[in-house]
């Protein structure tokens, strides 16, 4: 069966062709008049045959250009790899006072890929549009109260974070939030365990309602009070399996991973927890969601290494060697927010 490039190319030769093939005969004889002739059908033949084959643009490949002065800079071309980089920072100790410290924090800009990536902290505006009319939805225990807190300062002003805070941490609670200004709409679910994620992504399944952005993160609260490493493995691999309908649906969401920080043994709080949480515990607890399938390259989850963040800023970070101060989660905010924006192709 002809398809449309053929239809045309016979098309032309019966309605261009044969009179060309007439007027070369009559022509032949004046060679001023041939010419003329033959270049006026030429261009007839052009014109006719032009619009089935491709353009020249079709046949090589779009070059990016920027106006920049800094053409020595790399410029990748799939910035999914700027993921991998998310978490190259670098922190630094300022003294406030004789006795106080306060960290600040930056993305190692001495490594070309992360100079490439071109990461931004963005500012309250930027982040309104980028979470414009959006709906997140953090799920877990104490480390994702803080992070919303994070995020949540960034996003309102100061005399609205008054109120957000005593509601925000009122002992094991749900807290909801529409930002009106920039349409947010924000929901905190305390839910400590592997089980808890679970249960709630399946009622997301039942309803048929996705938040836009995710974040989810569990283990804390296990360890503590189970202290079963195979047992978290078996949660998690559940919880992996019941994820399968929300990527496979029109609207996926962005998910996120909450991991769980450092912890600094000696400066645990309570002897249970200096019993329990030690350095082996998280270590097999790593091990059992580093091979869960939830994380990617394998897995739906971009990780918010909050392992490596509270690491790298140490022991002045922390008052009880297992929550961090609010620096930690707003770096992590900035990684998520980074993120999102490769995710969706944007750039501020």
């Amino acid at each position: 069966m002809f398809g449309a490039v053929q239809l045309g190319v016979l098309a032309a030769c019966v309605v261009v062709l044969v009179p060309m093939a007439l007027a070369g005969w009559h022509l032949s004889r004046n060679k001023v008049l041939f010419f003329s002739g033959a270049l006026f059908i030429s261009l007839a033949v052009t014109v006719h045959l032009s619009p089935y084959f491709p353009s020249l643009t079709d046949f090589f490949p779009t070059v990016s250009t920027s106006s920049s002065s800094s053409s020595a800079l790399v410029v990748l071309e799939n910035r999914d790899s700027c993921l991998a980089h998310l978490h190259r920072i670098k922190w630094k100790n300022n003294h406030v006072s004789n006795l106080n410290l306060t960290s600040t924090w930056k993305w190692v800009l001495s490594d070309k890929n992360v100079l490439a990536c071109d990461f931004q902290k963005l500012g309250r505006n930027d982040a309104g549009d980028l979470l414009n009319g959006s709906w997140v939805m953090v799920v877990g225990d104490s480390q994702a109260r803080l992070f919303v807190v994070a995020l949540l300062n960034l996003m309102l002003f100061e005399e609205e974070m008054v109120g957000v805070r005593g509601d925000l941490f009122k002992r094991h609670s749900d807290y909801h939030l529409v930002v009106d200004r920039v349409g947010l709409k924000l929901d905190f679910i305390w839910a400590p365990y592997v089980n808890n994620l679970t249960h709630l992504v399946m009622e997301l399944n039942r309803n048929h309602s996705f938040p836009d952005v995710l974040v989810m993160g569990s283990g804390l609260w296990h360890m503590l009070h189970v202290n079963n490493s195979t047992h978290y493995d078996a949660s998690l691999q559940l919880l992996s399996r019941s994820m399968m309908p929300l990527l496979v649906g029109k609207s996926q969401p962005h998910l996120f991973w909450l991991g769980m920080p450092t912890l600094i043994n000696s400066m645990l709080n309570t002897e249970e927890k200096r019993e329990k949480m030690t350095s082996a515990a998280q270590f097999a607890y790593d091990l059992g969601l580093r091979g869960s399938k939830l994380l990617r390259p394998g897995g739906p989850f971009v990780l918010l290494d909050i392992k490596s963040l509270t690491e790298n800023c140490g022991e002045s970070c922390t008052v009880d060697g297992m929550h961090y101060d609010g620096v930690v989660y707003e770096a992590a905010v900035h990684i998520m927010l980074n993120a999102l924006l490769i995710q969706s192709q944007q750039k501020l």
